[in-house]
């Protein structure tokens, strides 16, 4: 049974430092073969996926979570958004006017910023940002918490796109738990260093051939980590017909008839998975007639 679309969570019982691993394939291709995206789009959406993936499960919440990047480069919009029942979805957008794209975190994305945002199911939205200045979306990510957080944390990132129909991606994140962080024992950090060390031994060949538990005994035989259930990682929209006619209700009902009198029917196409709605002049009626539902549900 393969392991990929699976997030692992795992905790040291003598260092209060927890884990998390993820390893995503079928998931993952649903966004980066959504649309023709040069190799290095790919890449920076694969390490997104599995950073967001990594911090859905780390903020206990019921919810969403969304990783956006906003840069004046030749990328100049990226975003992954996940449930806390790890759902994915994805899409970006860049400068298509360029023949090649550079190869470098650094060079893609110029005066750049990661957005994160946080959407829980109750209470108050939480959006934060850090600049994009380090030269891998991991160390952003690291300083991030850091600067928000407090809190120790190590990210490594991986993608494998060396087959072009399989893209694979990974991610190991390692954080001091809060409880420990508040205090002021040296020998905590001390333990989360040593333990990020030890990470920073995975090469990407063990991370996408090996099982997780030959991972984890490879790299901390001499620690007690103890190991949870496996959550599966998918590819979902949250795109709908009911949704789509919702957004129709803000346009005056002269102009959508007159689009389609222009057009035959009004096309609404879905960023992330392309899917499209189409709406006819009965479709209108009823949608502002404040009867969504009585409307077709053909696509």
């Amino acid at each position: 049974m393969s392991q990929f679309d699976q997030l692992h969570r795992f905790l040291f019982n003598n260092a209060s430092v927890r884990g998390e691993m993820v390893r995503l394939d079928d998931s993952l291709n649903h966004i980066v073969h959504s649309y023709e995206y040069p190799v290095q789009i790919q890449r920076l959406l694969s390490e997104m996926a599995a950073a967001t993936c990594l911090l859905t499960a780390i903020l206990k919440f019921k919810g969403e979570i969304g990783l956006q990047i906003q840069s004046e480069g030749p990328v100049k919009y990226a975003v992954i958004n996940a449930t806390d029942k790890q759902t994915l979805r994805g899409v970006a957008r860049w400068d298509e006017n360029l023949t090649t794209l550079p190869e470098t975190f650094s060079e893609l994305l110029t005066k750049a910023v990661l957005v994160i945002t946080i959407t829980p199911e109750e209470g108050e939205r939480y959006q934060g940002v850090v600049a994009l200045d380090k030269p891998t979306l991991a160390e952003c990510i690291e300083a991030y918490f850091d600067q928000s957080e407090q809190l120790a944390t190590s990210v490594r990132l991986m993608t494998d796109l060396s087959q072009p129909d399989n893209a694979k991606a990974a991610g190991l994140l390692l954080q001091v738990l809060p409880k420990a962080a508040e205090a002021t024992d040296r020998s905590q950090q001390n333990e989360f260093d040593h333990l990020t060390t030890l990470t920073g031994t995975l090469t990407e060949e063990e991370m996408f051939s090996l099982p997780v538990e030959d991972i984890l005994h490879r790299l901390y035989h001499q620690e007690e980590v103890e190991m949870f259930p496996p959550q599966a990682v998918s590819f979902a929209c949250t795109c709908s017909r009911d949704r789509s006619a919702e957004a129709l209700k803000n346009v005056e009902k002269a102009e959508l008839m007159a689009i389609i009198e222009e057009e035959g029917a009004i096309k609404m196409n879905c960023q992330y998975c392309h899917t499209e709605y189409r709406f006819d002049s009965i479709d209108v009626e009823a949608i502002h007639g404040g009867h969504v539902g009585d409307a077709p549900t053909n696509q």
